[in-house]
């Protein structure tokens, strides 16, 4: 893509690319030598040759990216053929209820107040649940549409619009059964901070086609950010080029990113030079990879400086596109963001996560699943069809994924509060994905009737990682990175690929 200035001689010194590939070359050259002397003090048995075999595998199965230490985000090919070129990813942050949205269960509303059977509950943990909670059944009213026949509540009236569009996945489980460490699960595949997350990995493997922006953007809306804050969208042990950047939803996406009055665009390049070159100076002399992180940092954000203002003219939309998403320029909200999300992918950003709050329905003041649930609902339902109804008609569907759905879902159980709410649920849950290479109109999983437990098609968070990473060009156990003396990799050591979701 172009971009409003050219690089600067500084910015594409080789030195520095070559002191890096020299380094690799001496650590390949040790491992070798580390092998050669291991086997020698083996011999040459059965269990020598096993090990070199096996370690030989390890180094060809591992996808290392090839990465320029000067522009870490430069667009890259993935290893395997890719259906999607991007993503765009809306978390519902507090586990929104499948019961309420996605999962007619009559024999649910039949059983209401009812206990549940004593072996549906056996061995299992709950967040709040006590174990004296009754059945619930939704109030809500349910309807068949499309042509897949997908089951929708009256709380989400425009995704009817879209149920021909997206994949469902109606039989999602996850291991971990608290706000923070789940949504560190969902992004990172792990739940404890510490671990990159998805859009990381992603533009880890891919880089990004913005010279302007960066390649992992975070968007937030909703009455508070997500629990386990920015370790969501951490780079974890990746270079930090490759963690997400918050942007603000309306004004300066990010603070303090204009110039101060009185400065010229000529007088900030030379300021950035100058600094620059003291950068250049310290990295010569430490080799500390993280300096051209930090040379990065500002290099890109000096080009935001123009390319941003322009990106959150929404108001230049057309009063079609507007209405579509039911936004108002210049106020936010996670329409607005649904938005600023399609416009982002155009400008060439690889991943955007919007993360949007509180589904955290449990009951009790702000969190009942009668009137606050319905006003979390309206915020979400109509922008979230409207991004893929948009998406599609520009064209850009057709290789971008968009994923739908939070850390877990809830229980079958009511909870023993003023109002109505479920607790957390990990055993069965909802979620969606439309776009780049999976089956549009495509129901996936079952569950049982009280909506409890899966009953077919299952789907682990691992899977659907390793699905996702597939659909972008990756084997999801190759796509890895050393540290601390082994590899890592999003989906741990689990995880297999949803075929049958596949188009």
């Amino acid at each position: 893509m172009s971009h409003e200035c050219s690089r600067p001689k500084w910015f594409e010194a080789p030195a520095s690319k070559e002191w890096f590939d020299s380094k690799l070359e001496l650590r390949t050259t040790l491992l070798d030598i580390t092998r050669r002397h291991f086997l020698g003090r083996c011999g040459v048995g059965v269990g020598a040759v096993a090990l070199h075999e096996l370690l030989a595998r390890d180094a060809a199965a591992a996808f290392k990216p090839q990465l320029d230490p000067t522009h870490p985000m430069h667009p890259r090919q993935p290893p395997l053929p890719a259906k999607a070129k991007r993503v765009i990813y809306l978390f519902m942050a507090g586990g929104p209820s499948q019961l309420e949205l996605f999962e007619d269960k009559p024999k649910l509303r039949e059983l209401n107040g009812q206990p549940p059977p004593p072996s549906l509950l056996a061995g299992k943990r709950f967040a709040f649940l006590k174990g004296n909670e009754k059945l619930l059944g939704t109030i809500r009213k349910f309807d068949r549409h499309g042509q897949c026949g997908m089951s929708i509540s009256e709380m989400f009236p425009h995704h009817r619009a879209i149920v021909d569009d997206v994949c469902w996945l109606r039989g999602v489980t996850t291991d971990v059964f608290n706000h923070g460490p789940a949504k560190l699960f969902m992004n990172t595949g792990f739940q404890a901070p510490g671990r990159p997350a998805f859009g990381a990995w992603t533009t880890y493997g891919l880089g990004s086609e913005s010279d302007n922006l960066p390649g992992f953007v975070v968007l937030q809306s909703g009455p508070r950010g997500p629990r386990a804050g920015a370790a969501l969208w951490s780079s974890g042990f990746l270079p930090t080029s490759f963690q997400g950047v918050p942007f603000r939803g309306k004004g300066d996406p990010i603070l303090h990113l204009r110039s101060p009055d009185g400065t010229t665009r000529e007088g900030e390049r030379e300021f950035y030079d100058t600094v620059a070159a003291l950068n250049r100076s310290r990295l010569a002399a430490t080799g500390d990879p993280e300096i051209l992180t930090r040379l990065n940092a500002y290099e890109i954000a000096f080009r935001m400086q123009t390319s941003a203002p322009e990106l959150m003219e929404t108001a230049k939309e057309t009063p079609e596109t507007l209405a579509l998403y039911g936004v108002q320029p210049g106020e936010s909200s996670f329409g607005a963001n649904c938005l600023l999300a399609r416009r982002l992918i155009e400008r060439g950003v690889r991943f955007v996560q919007l993360y949007h709050t509180n589904w955290d329905s449990h009951g009790g003041p702000g969190e009942n699943l009668n009137a606050d649930f319905e006003k979390v609902c309206r915020e979400v339902d109509r922008p979230a069809a409207a991004l893929v109804l948009d998406l599609k008609r520009r064209g850009l569907l057709e290789d971008t994924l968009v994923v739908w759905g939070g850390e877990f879902g809830r229980t079958p159980m009511g909870e023993n509060r003023a109002t109505a709410g479920r607790d957390h649920h990990v055993d069965a849950f909802t979620m969606w994905v439309a776009g780049a290479g999976v089956k549009p109109g495509f129901i996936h999983g079952e569950t049982d009737e009280l909506g409890f437990g899966v009953t077919a098609g299952k789907v682990h968070v691992h899977d659907l990682q390793a699905t996702l990473l597939h659909l972008l060009g990756f084997d999801h156990e190759a796509l890895t990175y050393r540290f601390q003396g082994r590899d890592f990799r999003l989906t741990d050591v689990h995880g297999k690929i949803v075929e049958q979701i596949l188009a």
